[in-house]
């Protein structure tokens, strides 16, 4: 019998609304064991927003210095790197400028689902897409979010199934 994703889904699901303030999702996000939250209005989803976008927007465009340090003549120098971009004032400026910003400005609405009745191939494949980096998939029935699936639920699965092959 195929594992499908019906099998694999938490059917209960915490989500957040467009309109929730970036703030408030953060401090969810805190006290969560996952990383990331469907984004659903009327009972649809409307996208995903994960602690990546979260943690993103408060930091500042990228100002790494690398300096090259050898000893003359310079045929081989080291490169260090210098991260200038997560000083206290920039993150706390970052905090204060988009603390109060709808979900809806930094969620992802280009939302990879699947369905119920999508069989473990496929979620796989979804999963295991290095350019997409996927770490959940919720799982819709006629455009209705009914439950979710993250790697860890994949993964404990096979594990299962494999223990109780043996």
């Amino acid at each position: 019998m195929a594992i499908t994703a019906r099998d694999l889904m938490t059917t209960e699901v915490e989500t957040v609304a467009p309109d929730d303030e970036i703030s408030e999702v953060l401090t969810r996000l805190a006290r969560e064991k996952f990383n990331g939250f469907p984004v659903t209005e009327d009972g649809k989803l409307v996208g995903i927003v994960t602690q990546h976008d979260l943690v993103h927007i408060f930091q500042p465009s990228d100002r790494t210095l690398w300096i090259p340090i050898g000893f003359p003549p310079f045929l081989e120098s080291i490169e260090y790197g210098f991260d200038l971009s997560w000083d206290g004032l920039d993150t706390s400026l970052g905090l204060v400028k988009n603390a109060r910003k709808p979900i809806r400005e930094i969620m992802t609405e280009d939302v990879v689902t699947v369905t119920p009745d999508d069989e473990l191939d496929r979620i796989l494949d979804l999963l295991a897409d290095a350019e997409s980096d996927i770490n959940r998939l919720p799982v819709l029935e006629n455009d209705v979010l009914v439950g979710i699936i993250a790697r860890q639920d994949v993964i404990r699965a096979i594990r299962d199934q494999r223990r109780s092959s043996n």
